[in-house]
């Protein structure tokens, strides 16, 4: 139209201009004439993409009663579309060359690239929500794809309704309830129970959930799941209101909570509320933990471990070890790879055990890697560690029905010494002191787990002086034990309590050496150069939190002793240090204040203790672990300074 308004103004301009916009009319007349055959150029094209894609098929997508689209898999631009599809995404006329992406937004056709016959996800166009099949047909010239999209808006909304009120059970548990009331009148237990009952109630809130207490320490909670979000958005703030309530020796009271979800039937909901409780104490306390059919997911866990274990406990455990013992044939023991200090002597300490009870024990172990060989040199100047040590292979063939595989220092079952030892031995037991992982051991007969002790050789030392007598420790073995409990709690400075000393002046009555201690927890001198080296860089990137990295091949070694080196710095309360040895990057986490190391390093898949804890990551680089260990403090630091100003309020 512009074109034939400036022919027509070009020919009364003047006597030449007429024959310019002659020549305009005719430039004008081919232009049209050429549309209208691409145009049908165009159209025949057409014909013949959906014609090749109806053969074979029972309907051709003209008749098919539902929205549909085809577009190019290519570039996503629209082929065609029946009127439904139109009237859905609420246009009037067929639009070409534009992109199904834009069309509708959030749609995405991989699922067709990858050979798939539905998309994984709902998608949602003018308030409805749709679920899209398709197809996808190659030509020489192209593919093309074509998507029928069904309406599933009233399936999504009960899916959603029944999903939202499916029943939630918890398990609240008042961890601390002895020590909290102990000493104190009948009416102070009676004001700080009311209060701490008002509390949760106040938690709890009016939403149609059912509470109540079934035990003085227990309580019982049910409620629909719509609620659950809110719940761990609020991240589970009963946790800090409880621990505002002091009692005996103006102890605080703190709180475990399990969840269960997604079980199958109630039954099953509230098996999986007993895990989480159960996880929650393995950890310590104080923090909530949700178990649904797939896993754990943990929230809280910041406040500093209590040393809350009793005699009685240790005496019970010791003597149904003792009774596995007498019951069994072979006794393998083993502990996480690379083991270290605390994993062998811990090991021999077991050793010693079933030594003393006449059991044949053997300690599964690779020879080449591990960080305990001036400790295993030092062990087998005893005659009787000769033949002690197996390796991962010939322990499997010789392991039978039974054989006792005793676990140390780990309860991870990714982690340990050999998998495969693990999956065939049917009796199970393990000893450890590092918080429970989401993924632990689960079918273990006996489970000796005490997260408040400062490493597996104090608990293993404990065990000892329940059932054996003094004389039978050898030298070594009581050297080997003595170092490590020196090696986990930094030289008596770290997670050390009063059993840590009365389990180190047991050894040392043993006949432990303090000074060949000494001597075996040297380093040579290429280790202490690697580990300064690492400590060269170190940086403080928050109050007290210091970083230390090297892009340099350094062992995993260096990069714990570079961790532990950091805290002899003043005003660094926690460090890490990370660094690179073969393929894998090794990140070790210490701490003497509150941060909870372990925590900031789980989220990243790491594990550990409160105040020790290690990360191994593969195929990544030093500055990339780095990157995501610093995000992984911001969260930690921003979830205390929230808990902080919560507890304020």
């Amino acid at each position: 139209m512009l074109l034939i308004a400036f022919a027509l103004a070009t020919f009364f301009v003047g006597e030449y201009s007429r024959i310019l916009a002659i020549v305009q009319v005719a430039v004008l007349f081919i232009l049209a004439l050429y549309a209208n055959i691409s145009s049908r150029k165009r159209k025949a094209k057409l014909l013949d993409y959906l014609e090749s894609m109806s053969e074979g098929m029972d309907l051709t997508v003209r008749d098919t009663p539902l929205p549909i689209v085809v577009y190019n898999s290519e570039t996503d631009e629209v082929l065609w579309s029946n009127e439904r599809f139109l009237s859905l995404v609420g246009l009037r006329e067929p639009f070409f060359i534009r992109r199904i992406s834009d069309i509708v937004p959030g749609f995405s056709g991989e699922w067709l690239l990858d050979g798939k016959s539905e998309c994984p996800d709902t998608i949602s166009v003018g308030g409805r929500e749709f679920l899209v099949f398709g197809s996808m047909v190659g030509s020489e010239r192209e593919c093309i794809a074509t998507t029928y999209w069904v309406d599933v808006t009233d399936f999504v909304r009960i899916k959603g309704e029944y999903n939202d009120s499916r029943l939630v059970l918890a398990i609240l548990l008042l961890d601390n309830y002895e020590d909290l009331l102990k000493g104190i009148s009948e009416k102070a237990k009676s004001t700080l129970l009311s209060d701490i009952d008002e509390l949760i109630g106040a938690w709890v809130g009016d939403i149609g959930g059912f509470l109540c207490r079934y035990d003085r320490d227990k309580y019982f909670y049910i409620f629909e799941e719509r609620h659950l979000n809110s719940f761990i958005e609020d991240n589970f703030s009963l946790l800090d209101t409880v621990r505002t309530q002091t009692g005996a020796d103006g102890m605080h009271a703190t709180m475990s909570i399990g969840i269960g979800k997604d079980g199958a039937n109630p039954y099953e909901s509230n098996r999986f509320a007993c895990l989480a409780v159960e996880m929650a104490l393995s950890r310590g306390g104080d923090q909530a933990v949700i178990r649904n059919k797939f896993g754990f997911e943990f929230f809280g866990g910041h406040a500093p471990q209590r040393e809350n274990r009793t005699k009685v406990k240790s005496r019970i455990m010791s003597s149904a070890f003792g009774e596995l013992l007498v019951d069994s044939g072979t006794v393998y023991i083993m502990g996480h790879k690379f083991a270290d200090f605390d994993t062998i002597g811990s090991a021999c300490g077991v050793c010693c055990i079933a030594r003393a009870k006449g059991i044949k024990a053997r300690i599964v172990i690779d020879m080449e890697n591990n960080a305990a060989q001036s400790l295993i040199d030092y062990l087998l100047r005893n005659p009787e560690y000769h033949d002690v040590f197996i390796t991962e292979q010939n322990a499997i063939l010789e392991a039978d029905g039974e054989s006792l595989l005793v676990v140390v220092d780990t309860n991870r079952p990714e982690i340990v010494e050999s998998k495969s030892l693990l999956l065939s031995c049917s009796r199970i037991a393990v000893i450890d002191h590092h918080r429970r992982a989401a993924d632990y051991i689960s079918n273990a007969v006996l489970n000796f787990h005490e997260i408040s002790a400062s490493s597996t050789s104090e608990l293993v030392s404990e065990m000892i002086q329940y059932l054996i007598d003094t004389k039978d420790i050898a030298v070594e073995e009581a050297g080997a034990l003595l170092a490590g409990i020196i090696l986990d709690t930094k030289g008596f400075t770290i997670n050390t309590g009063s059993w840590t000393f009365d389990a180190a002046a047991f050894l040392r009555r043993a006949g432990a050496d303090a000074a060949a201690v000494k001597r075996i927890m040297q380093s040579d001198i290429d280790t202490a150069t690697a580990r300064y080296e690492i400590m060269r860089n170190a940086k403080v990137y928050k109050d007290g939190i210091a970083i230390a990295s090297s892009k340099s091949m350094r062992g995993r070694i260096s990069v714990a002793q570079a961790a532990d080196e950091l805290l002899n710095v003043d005003g660094i309360h926690t460090s890490f240090a990370v660094a690179q040895d073969g393929e894998n990057v090794f990140v070790s986490g210490r701490s003497i204040g509150g941060t909870n190391v372990q925590i900031i390093l789980e989220g990243l898949g790491g594990g550990g203790s409160q105040t020790a804890a290690g990360l191994q990551v593969h195929g990544a680089s030093v500055g990339q672990v780095v990157s995501e260990l610093k995000k992984a403090i911001d969260v930690y630091l921003l979830e205390d300074k929230q808990r902080n100003a919560a507890r304020k309020d």
